[in-house]
Protein backbone atom coordinates (compact mmCIF):
# COMPACT_ATOMS: atom_id res chain seq x y z
CA UNK A 1 0.00 0.00 0.00
CA UNK A 2 1.05 3.38 -0.93
CA UNK A 3 2.05 6.47 1.71
CA UNK A 4 1.34 9.97 1.56
CA UNK A 5 3.79 12.35 2.15
CA UNK A 6 2.76 14.13 6.02
CA UNK A 7 -0.25 11.66 6.11
CA UNK A 8 -2.43 13.97 3.49
CA UNK A 9 -1.51 17.58 5.24
CA UNK A 10 -0.23 19.93 2.81
CA UNK A 11 3.44 21.11 2.58
CA UNK A 12 5.94 22.70 1.07
CA UNK A 13 8.88 20.82 -0.41
CA UNK A 14 11.91 21.72 -2.41
CA UNK A 15 13.24 19.04 -4.51
CA UNK A 16 16.69 20.20 -5.93
CA UNK A 17 17.61 18.33 -9.33
CA UNK A 18 13.65 18.02 -10.79
CA UNK A 19 14.50 17.63 -14.04
CA UNK A 20 16.78 14.31 -13.35
CA UNK A 21 15.46 11.03 -13.60
CA UNK A 22 14.75 10.56 -9.84
CA UNK A 23 13.66 14.26 -9.05
CA UNK A 24 11.20 14.24 -11.98
CA UNK A 25 9.58 11.35 -10.63
CA UNK A 26 9.32 12.47 -6.93
CA UNK A 27 8.30 15.63 -7.85
CA UNK A 28 4.95 14.61 -9.87
CA UNK A 29 4.58 11.94 -6.88
CA UNK A 30 4.42 14.77 -4.57
CA UNK A 31 2.16 16.81 -6.94
CA UNK A 32 -0.27 14.30 -7.93
CA UNK A 33 -0.99 14.46 -4.22
CA UNK A 34 -1.55 18.14 -4.13
CA UNK A 35 1.42 18.91 -2.11
CA UNK A 36 3.28 22.81 -3.08
CA UNK A 37 6.43 21.20 -4.92
CA UNK A 38 9.25 24.10 -5.90
CA UNK A 39 12.07 22.27 -8.37
CA UNK A 40 15.66 23.54 -8.60
CA UNK A 41 18.39 22.37 -11.56
CA UNK A 42 20.52 23.53 -13.49
CA UNK A 43 19.41 21.33 -16.50
CA UNK A 44 23.17 20.70 -17.94
CA UNK A 45 24.19 18.51 -20.62
CA UNK A 46 25.86 15.73 -19.03
CA UNK A 47 22.98 13.85 -20.71
CA UNK A 48 20.18 14.89 -23.15
CA UNK A 49 18.96 18.07 -22.15
CA UNK A 50 15.79 17.29 -24.31
CA UNK A 51 14.95 14.42 -22.39
CA UNK A 52 15.39 16.59 -18.95
CA UNK A 53 12.93 19.39 -20.71
CA UNK A 54 10.53 16.53 -21.58
CA UNK A 55 9.99 16.07 -17.98
CA UNK A 56 10.02 19.59 -17.04
CA UNK A 57 6.94 20.14 -19.22
CA UNK A 58 5.15 17.72 -17.51
CA UNK A 59 6.12 19.08 -14.27
CA UNK A 60 5.18 23.11 -15.48
CA UNK A 61 1.50 21.38 -16.11
CA UNK A 62 1.06 21.66 -12.40
CA UNK A 63 -0.54 24.70 -10.81
CA UNK A 64 1.43 24.11 -7.75
CA UNK A 65 5.35 23.35 -9.29
CA UNK A 66 7.33 26.56 -9.58
CA UNK A 67 11.19 25.61 -11.40
CA UNK A 68 14.33 27.75 -10.74
CA UNK A 69 17.03 27.22 -13.77
CA UNK A 70 19.98 27.39 -11.68
CA UNK A 71 23.10 25.61 -9.78
CA UNK A 72 23.02 24.79 -6.08
CA UNK A 73 26.42 26.51 -6.72
CA UNK A 74 24.84 29.68 -6.80
CA UNK A 75 23.94 30.56 -2.92
CA UNK A 76 22.97 33.75 -3.82
CA UNK A 77 20.32 32.32 -5.82
CA UNK A 78 19.74 29.20 -3.50
CA UNK A 79 19.19 31.73 -0.12
CA UNK A 80 16.78 33.61 -2.48
CA UNK A 81 14.62 30.92 -3.17
CA UNK A 82 14.73 29.75 0.47
CA UNK A 83 13.77 33.24 2.03
CA UNK A 84 10.91 33.20 -0.91
CA UNK A 85 9.23 29.62 -0.27
CA UNK A 86 9.77 28.93 3.71
CA UNK A 87 9.86 25.37 2.88
CA UNK A 88 8.89 22.12 5.24
CA UNK A 89 11.29 20.02 3.61
CA UNK A 90 13.82 19.87 1.16
CA UNK A 91 14.94 16.52 -0.88
CA UNK A 92 18.54 17.07 -2.26
CA UNK A 93 18.55 14.74 -5.49
CA UNK A 94 20.63 17.43 -7.41
CA UNK A 95 24.35 16.24 -8.24
CA UNK A 96 27.14 15.19 -10.80
CA UNK A 97 26.37 11.73 -11.29
CA UNK A 98 28.04 8.60 -12.99
CA UNK A 99 31.35 6.84 -11.29
CA UNK A 100 32.80 6.44 -15.05
CA UNK A 101 32.73 10.44 -15.97
CA UNK A 102 33.97 11.11 -12.69
CA UNK A 103 37.68 9.79 -13.28
CA UNK A 104 37.38 12.49 -17.20
CA UNK A 105 35.74 15.13 -14.83
CA UNK A 106 36.88 15.49 -11.06
CA UNK A 107 36.31 19.07 -10.82
CA UNK A 108 32.82 18.93 -11.77
CA UNK A 109 31.95 16.31 -8.61
CA UNK A 110 33.70 18.67 -5.91
CA UNK A 111 31.55 21.83 -6.99
CA UNK A 112 28.50 20.18 -7.75
CA UNK A 113 28.36 17.32 -5.06
CA UNK A 114 30.00 19.70 -2.21
CA UNK A 115 29.74 22.86 -2.46
CA UNK A 116 26.51 22.40 -3.63
CA UNK A 117 25.56 20.95 -1.11
CA UNK A 118 27.51 22.72 1.24
CA UNK A 119 25.19 25.57 -0.03
CA UNK A 120 22.02 23.42 0.89
CA UNK A 121 23.28 22.15 4.31
CA UNK A 122 23.56 26.11 5.19
CA UNK A 123 19.98 27.31 4.04
CA UNK A 124 18.42 24.34 5.38
CA UNK A 125 19.80 25.56 8.84
CA UNK A 126 19.52 29.45 8.36
CA UNK A 127 15.81 28.45 7.76
CA UNK A 128 15.30 25.55 10.30
CA UNK A 129 13.90 22.96 7.75
CA UNK A 130 11.91 19.96 9.25
CA UNK A 131 13.71 17.50 7.22
CA UNK A 132 16.64 17.10 4.68
CA UNK A 133 16.74 13.84 2.71
CA UNK A 134 19.54 14.09 0.30
CA UNK A 135 20.48 11.76 -2.42
CA UNK A 136 23.87 9.42 -1.09
CA UNK A 137 24.49 6.08 -3.37
CA UNK A 138 25.36 2.48 -3.46
CA UNK A 139 28.75 3.02 -4.63
CA UNK A 140 29.89 4.69 -1.35
CA UNK A 141 30.16 0.78 -0.58
CA UNK A 142 33.40 0.69 -2.62
CA UNK A 143 35.42 -2.19 -1.58
CA UNK A 144 33.67 -4.02 0.93
CA UNK A 145 32.89 -7.38 -0.08
CA UNK A 146 30.86 -8.34 2.24
CA UNK A 147 26.80 -8.82 1.35
CA UNK A 148 24.31 -7.91 1.27
CA UNK A 149 25.69 -3.96 2.03
CA UNK A 150 23.96 -2.65 5.45
CA UNK A 151 24.16 0.77 6.38
CA UNK A 152 25.70 -0.66 9.23
CA UNK A 153 29.07 -1.85 7.60
CA UNK A 154 31.95 0.94 7.80
CA UNK A 155 32.42 2.53 4.03
CA UNK A 156 35.55 3.67 4.12
CA UNK A 157 37.39 2.63 0.65
CA UNK A 158 35.81 4.51 -2.17
CA UNK A 159 37.13 3.69 -5.36
CA UNK A 160 35.88 6.30 -7.45
CA UNK A 161 35.40 10.04 -6.95
CA UNK A 162 31.78 10.13 -7.34
CA UNK A 163 31.69 7.67 -4.27
CA UNK A 164 33.49 9.57 -1.99
CA UNK A 165 31.88 12.98 -3.08
CA UNK A 166 28.57 10.76 -1.57
CA UNK A 167 30.68 9.82 1.50
CA UNK A 168 31.91 13.29 2.06
CA UNK A 169 27.72 14.52 1.57
CA UNK A 170 26.81 11.45 4.21
CA UNK A 171 29.20 13.30 6.79
CA UNK A 172 28.53 16.63 6.34
CA UNK A 173 25.03 16.05 6.98
CA UNK A 174 25.37 14.35 10.11
CA UNK A 175 27.73 17.26 11.19
CA UNK A 176 24.75 19.79 10.81
CA UNK A 177 22.90 17.16 12.65
CA UNK A 178 24.98 17.11 15.27
CA UNK A 179 26.00 20.81 15.25
CA UNK A 180 22.41 22.53 14.72
CA UNK A 181 19.78 19.67 15.16
CA UNK A 182 19.02 19.93 11.42
CA UNK A 183 16.77 16.35 10.71
CA UNK A 184 18.63 14.26 8.34
CA UNK A 185 18.24 11.32 6.31
CA UNK A 186 20.49 9.83 3.93
CA UNK A 187 19.51 7.52 0.99
CA UNK A 188 21.32 4.92 -0.93
CA UNK A 189 20.05 4.13 -4.00
CA UNK A 190 21.34 0.92 -5.90
CA UNK A 191 20.61 0.70 -9.61
CA UNK A 192 17.47 2.75 -10.53
CA UNK A 193 15.67 2.15 -13.81
CA UNK A 194 12.42 2.51 -15.66
CA UNK A 195 10.72 5.32 -17.73
CA UNK A 196 12.32 8.59 -17.87
CA UNK A 197 15.81 7.06 -17.10
CA UNK A 198 19.20 8.59 -17.40
CA UNK A 199 20.81 7.95 -21.19
CA UNK A 200 24.01 7.04 -19.57
CA UNK A 201 22.84 4.22 -17.91
CA UNK A 202 23.09 0.54 -19.02
CA UNK A 203 19.42 -0.15 -19.75
CA UNK A 204 19.34 3.13 -21.93
CA UNK A 205 22.25 2.26 -23.49
CA UNK A 206 21.43 -1.70 -24.31
CA UNK A 207 17.72 -0.69 -25.91
CA UNK A 208 19.17 1.83 -27.96
CA UNK A 209 21.90 -0.24 -29.21
CA UNK A 210 19.79 -2.83 -29.67
CA UNK A 211 16.99 -1.23 -31.81
CA UNK A 212 19.86 -0.15 -34.00
CA UNK A 213 21.72 -3.25 -34.23
CA UNK A 214 24.67 -1.82 -32.67
CA UNK A 215 27.00 -3.78 -30.16
CA UNK A 216 26.50 -3.63 -26.14
CA UNK A 217 29.10 -3.30 -23.99
CA UNK A 218 28.85 -6.03 -21.07
CA UNK A 219 31.75 -5.03 -18.36
CA UNK A 220 33.32 -7.29 -16.70
CA UNK A 221 32.79 -10.58 -18.86
CA UNK A 222 29.55 -10.23 -18.38
CA UNK A 223 30.19 -11.37 -14.71
CA UNK A 224 28.51 -8.40 -12.89
CA UNK A 225 25.57 -8.96 -10.33
CA UNK A 226 23.56 -5.74 -9.57
CA UNK A 227 20.66 -4.85 -7.42
CA UNK A 228 18.58 -3.32 -10.08
CA UNK A 229 15.78 -1.29 -8.59
CA UNK A 230 12.74 0.07 -10.27
CA UNK A 231 11.93 3.95 -10.11
CA UNK A 232 8.66 3.42 -8.33
CA UNK A 233 9.98 1.72 -5.44
CA UNK A 234 12.85 4.44 -5.25
CA UNK A 235 9.94 6.99 -4.93
CA UNK A 236 7.96 5.16 -2.40
CA UNK A 237 10.66 4.68 -0.23
CA UNK A 238 11.11 8.42 -0.22
CA UNK A 239 8.02 9.53 0.30
CA UNK A 240 7.58 7.00 3.63
CA UNK A 241 11.10 8.73 4.73
CA UNK A 242 9.68 12.06 4.31
CA UNK A 243 7.32 11.67 7.02
CA UNK A 244 9.38 9.55 9.41
CA UNK A 245 12.05 12.27 10.12
CA UNK A 246 14.90 10.85 12.30
CA UNK A 247 14.62 10.03 15.78
CA UNK A 248 16.54 11.66 18.26
CA UNK A 249 19.04 9.85 19.72
CA UNK A 250 18.46 6.64 17.95
CA UNK A 251 17.57 3.66 20.24
CA UNK A 252 20.59 1.91 21.92
CA UNK A 253 23.37 3.92 20.39
CA UNK A 254 26.56 3.90 21.31
CA UNK A 255 30.03 6.10 21.36
CA UNK A 256 31.81 3.92 22.25
CA UNK A 257 30.97 1.80 19.39
CA UNK A 258 29.25 4.00 17.32
CA UNK A 259 26.63 2.39 14.57
CA UNK A 260 27.66 4.50 11.14
CA UNK A 261 23.43 4.13 10.14
CA UNK A 262 22.28 6.04 13.43
CA UNK A 263 23.60 8.47 15.69
CA UNK A 264 22.51 10.32 18.70
CA UNK A 265 22.22 13.29 16.43
CA UNK A 266 18.74 13.28 14.20
CA UNK A 267 20.35 11.66 11.33
CA UNK A 268 19.86 8.82 9.43
CA UNK A 269 21.07 6.46 6.71
CA UNK A 270 19.01 4.14 4.66
CA UNK A 271 19.45 1.45 1.87
CA UNK A 272 16.94 1.64 -1.00
CA UNK A 273 17.48 -1.47 -3.14
CA UNK A 274 15.53 -4.56 -4.76
CA UNK A 275 17.01 -6.93 -2.34
CA UNK A 276 17.63 -9.36 -5.01
CA UNK A 277 21.01 -9.05 -7.48
CA UNK A 278 20.69 -10.07 -10.76
CA UNK A 279 23.00 -11.15 -13.06
CA UNK A 280 24.11 -8.48 -15.58
CA UNK A 281 23.72 -11.63 -18.44
CA UNK A 282 20.22 -12.24 -17.36
CA UNK A 283 19.06 -8.66 -17.08
CA UNK A 284 19.82 -8.29 -20.92
CA UNK A 285 18.15 -11.96 -21.45
CA UNK A 286 14.96 -9.90 -19.73
CA UNK A 287 15.74 -6.84 -22.13
CA UNK A 288 15.97 -9.20 -25.81
CA UNK A 289 12.90 -10.64 -24.56
CA UNK A 290 10.93 -7.66 -24.25
CA UNK A 291 12.54 -5.71 -27.58
CA UNK A 292 11.88 -9.13 -29.36
CA UNK A 293 15.59 -8.18 -30.79
CA UNK A 294 18.57 -10.38 -29.89
CA UNK A 295 22.12 -7.86 -28.59
CA UNK A 296 25.02 -8.34 -30.07
CA UNK A 297 27.15 -8.85 -26.94
CA UNK A 298 30.64 -7.22 -26.94
CA UNK A 299 32.29 -9.00 -23.47
CA UNK A 300 35.19 -6.26 -21.93
CA UNK A 301 37.01 -6.09 -18.79
CA UNK A 302 35.67 -4.56 -15.66
CA UNK A 303 36.07 -0.42 -15.70
CA UNK A 304 38.17 1.79 -13.23
CA UNK A 305 35.43 2.44 -10.47
CA UNK A 306 32.93 -0.33 -10.77
CA UNK A 307 32.67 -3.30 -8.71
CA UNK A 308 31.47 -6.58 -9.28
CA UNK A 309 28.45 -6.68 -6.99
CA UNK A 310 25.63 -4.97 -5.59
CA UNK A 311 23.38 -5.97 -2.79
CA UNK A 312 21.23 -3.93 -0.72
CA UNK A 313 20.29 -4.77 3.11
CA UNK A 314 16.92 -3.14 3.22
CA UNK A 315 15.94 -4.53 7.07
CA UNK A 316 15.93 -0.91 8.02
CA UNK A 317 13.97 0.81 5.43
CA UNK A 318 11.29 -2.17 6.18
CA UNK A 319 11.23 -1.28 9.70
CA UNK A 320 11.29 2.39 9.71
CA UNK A 321 8.61 2.22 6.83
CA UNK A 322 6.66 -1.08 6.55
CA UNK A 323 7.93 -0.74 2.94
CA UNK A 324 10.28 -2.88 0.70
CA UNK A 325 10.94 -2.71 -2.93
CA UNK A 326 10.06 -5.73 -5.10
CA UNK A 327 9.51 -4.84 -8.51
CA UNK A 328 10.61 -7.73 -10.45
CA UNK A 329 12.61 -6.76 -13.49
CA UNK A 330 10.59 -8.39 -15.80
CA UNK A 331 8.20 -6.15 -14.72
CA UNK A 332 10.03 -3.13 -14.60
CA UNK A 333 12.09 -3.65 -17.96
CA UNK A 334 8.44 -4.08 -19.79
CA UNK A 335 7.35 -0.57 -18.52
CA UNK A 336 10.79 0.87 -19.81
CA UNK A 337 10.45 -0.12 -22.60
CA UNK A 338 6.88 0.72 -23.31
CA UNK A 339 7.98 4.14 -22.61
CA UNK A 340 11.01 4.09 -24.48
CA UNK A 341 8.56 3.12 -27.91
CA UNK A 342 6.36 5.80 -26.78
CA UNK A 343 9.21 8.65 -25.99
CA UNK A 344 11.39 7.85 -29.13
CA UNK A 345 9.72 7.00 -32.76
CA UNK A 346 12.04 6.10 -35.19
CA UNK A 347 12.23 7.55 -38.56
CA UNK A 348 12.98 5.01 -41.09
CA UNK A 349 14.06 6.98 -43.57
CA UNK A 350 16.71 9.19 -41.86
CA UNK A 351 17.57 6.82 -38.93
CA UNK A 352 16.97 9.78 -36.12
CA UNK A 353 15.04 9.53 -32.81
CA UNK A 354 11.84 12.17 -32.72
CA UNK A 355 10.39 12.89 -29.52
CA UNK A 356 7.25 12.24 -29.18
Amino acid sequence: MKGHVTGGMNVKILVTGSAGFIGFHLAKRLLDEDHEVTGYDSVNAYYDPILKESRLNILMQYGRFTFYRDQLENCEKLSQVFKKHRFDVVVNLAAQAGVRYSLENPQAYVSSNIQGFLNVLEECRYHQINHLIFASSSSVYGANKKVPFSVHHCVDHPISLYAASKKSNELMAHTYAALFGLPCTGLRFFTVYGPWGRPDMALFLFTKAILDRKPIQVFNFGNMLRDFTYIDDIIEGITRLIQKGPALPATGWDGTKPDPATSFAPYRLYNIGNNHPVSLERFIDVLEEKLGVRAIREYLPMQPGDVPETFADVDDLTDATGFRPDTPIEEGISRFVEWYRAYYSLDRKDDVRIPV
